[in-house]
């Protein structure tokens, strides 16, 4: 499995809170962008060990041990940082590795009446990762598609012949 380091925290990073102290025991929680459900994070470039998650961090405000996050390749993150007594100090959403392949393009040429559509990447359904655009224009998630799977959407009316879907990520 791929792994980019984080922008966030990723290494050696130290975090403070809003008075510009340390951030001694402080919590970094990781979630898949958009959402409340848990990410995993890893120690290190190899992507063998998880981070717990939250990352408490140490005396010095860091995260402990390789002083590393790393993201899994492809995957867009929401972090949240607290103090050591759960205050909310920030949070950062849409977050991908550094170098990640999150950024991803590609097109489709739809057929007569044709509705659903292959992507040609996988993407995670239901983040709000996926932009989709018809002949230049900005299809909206649910009024104008559905994400039907990792790698397929569908349309609620039929495309034209030759119509040109981008996929972006």
């Amino acid at each position: 499995m791929a792994v980019n380091l984080s922008p966030v925290g990723g290494a050696a990073a130290q975090f403070f809170d809003d008075d510009g102290q340390v951030l001694t025991g402080g919590f970094l929680y990781t979630y898949v962008a958009g959402t409340t459900t848990p990410a995993v994070t890893y120690t290190q470039s190899d992507g063998l060990t998880a981070q717990p998650n939250p990352i408490v961090l140490n005396a010095a405000g860091r995260v402990p041990d390789s002083g590393e996050i790393w993201l899994t390749d492809g995957v867009n993150y929401k972090f949240i940082l607290k103090d050591q007594v759960s205050v909310l100090i920030s949070t950062s959403d849409n977050i991908s590795g550094i170098n990640s392949s999150s950024g991803q393009q590609g097109y489709a040429t739809a057929t007569q009446g044709q509705t659903i559509v292959t992507t040609p990447f996988s993407y995670t359904v239901g983040v709000n990762a996926l932009k989709v655009y018809v002949n230049g224009s900005k299809q909206i998630v649910v009024v104008n598609y559905t994400e039907t799977s990792v790698s397929t959407v569908t349309f609620l009316t039929g495309l034209n012949v030759g119509d040109l879907i981008e996929f972006t990520q």
